[in-house]
C-alpha cells in the first residue's frame, strides 16, 4: 500500500480492510484524535451509506474518512456536505475533463448522470449545540460501482471511463481539494461554497421528485438557500427542505 501526499497537518490511518472508515475515525475522535485525520482502507467489511443503508466496499475503490473540527454550530455544520461534494467533484473533473459531472442535492457526485461517489457526514453535538467534531466518509467509485437500480440511482466508475487508477493516487489529489474547498468555507463562509455547487447543481427550475421521511412529493427546483436547504415551488406552495433524496424528472410534455 502506497502512502499518500497529505494536506500540512493532516495524519493518515491505514488498513488493508476494515469495518468501518467512519466508525474508525469517530472512534479516534472520541479518543481526542486532532483535526485532519483520515482514515482509509482499501475495502470495508459494514460501510454504511445514508439512512444507514449498506455501502458496498469492494477492493479497487477508494473508502477514507476525515475528522474534522469546526467551531461552530450543528446546524452549520451540515454545510461540510456541500464541501465535500465539491472537492469529490474538482477531483473527478480533473481525470474526467470531456465529462458531465454534475451535483445532485445534497452531496451526491454525478458523471454524465450517474453516480460516482458516496458521502456521508457524521456530526457528535455537544449539549450547547456546538459541534464537537464532523466525520466526513467518502467512498469513490474507481474500478467498480454498486447496483442501485432499486433505488432508483444509475451508477458509474472512473474505470469504466477509461480513468481507472491506484485508490492511493486518488486520495492524494482529492485531500488536496477537500482541504482547498474547506479552507475557504471556513474564512468565507457558505457563500463561495453555494456558489460553486450551483454552478455544478441541479438546474434551476428543473422538476423534481423529493422524498423526505413519509413525505413525497414534486415541483420546480427554485434554489438552494443561504443554509444549503433546498427550495421547491410546489403546487401548495414554496416548500423549504432540510433532509430528504431527490431526484431529477423529465419536462411535463
Amino acid at each position: 500500500m502506497s502512502r499518500p501526499v497529505l494536506p500540512p497537518g493532516w495524519t493518515l490511518a491505514a488498513f488493508d480492510s476494515i469495518g468501518s472508515t467512519n466508525d474508525e475515525a469517530a472512534r479516534r475522535a472520541g479518543e481526542g484524535a486532532p483535526e485532519g485525520l483520515v482514515v482509509w482502507a482499501l475495502r470495508q467489511l459494514s460501510g454504511r451509506g445514508r439512512r444507514g443503508r449498506n455501502w458496498v466496499s469492494p477492493s479497487g475503490n477508494l473508502y477514507c474518512s476525515t475528522l474534522l473540527r469546526p467551531a461552530c454550530q450543528a446546524d452549520r455544520a451540515a454545510q461540510i456536505g456541500f464541501v465535500a461534494a465539491l472537492g469529490v467533484a474538482d477531483t473527478i473533473a480533473a481525470r474526467l475533463p470531456a465529462k458531465a459531472v454534475t451535483l445532485k442535492w445534497p452531496n451526491d457526485v454525478l458523471v454524465d448522470g450517474a453516480k460516482i461517489c458516496g458521502i456521508l457526514p457524521e456530526s457528535s453535538v455537544a449539549a450547547d449545540g456546538r459541534v464537537e467534531h464532523v466525520i466526513l466518509g467518502i467512498g469513490v467509485n474507481i474500478a467498480s460501482g454498486p447496483d442501485l437500480t432499486a433505488m432508483g440511482y444509475a451508477t458509474t466508475c472512473l474505470a469504466a471511463h477509461g480513468a481507472g487508477c491506484k485508490p492511493d493516487e486518488l486520495l492524494s489529489e482529492l485531500l488536496s481539494n477537500l482541504h482547498r474547498r474547506y479552507e475557504v468555507w471556513l474564512r468565507q463562509g457558505f457563500g463561495p461554497v453555494r456558489e460553486a455547487w450551483l454552478e455544478r447543481g441541479t438546474t434551476r427550475g428543473m422538476r423534481v421528485r423529493v422524498r423526505a421521511g413519509t413525505l413525497d412529493f414534486c415541483g420546480l427546483f427554485v434554489d438552494l438557500d443561504g443554509d444549503g436547504a433546498l427550495m421547491v415551488d410546489t403546487d401548495a406552495g414554496l416548500r423549504r427542505v432540510t433532509a430528504g433524496e431527490v431526484f431529477p424528472l423529465a419536462p411535463k410534455g
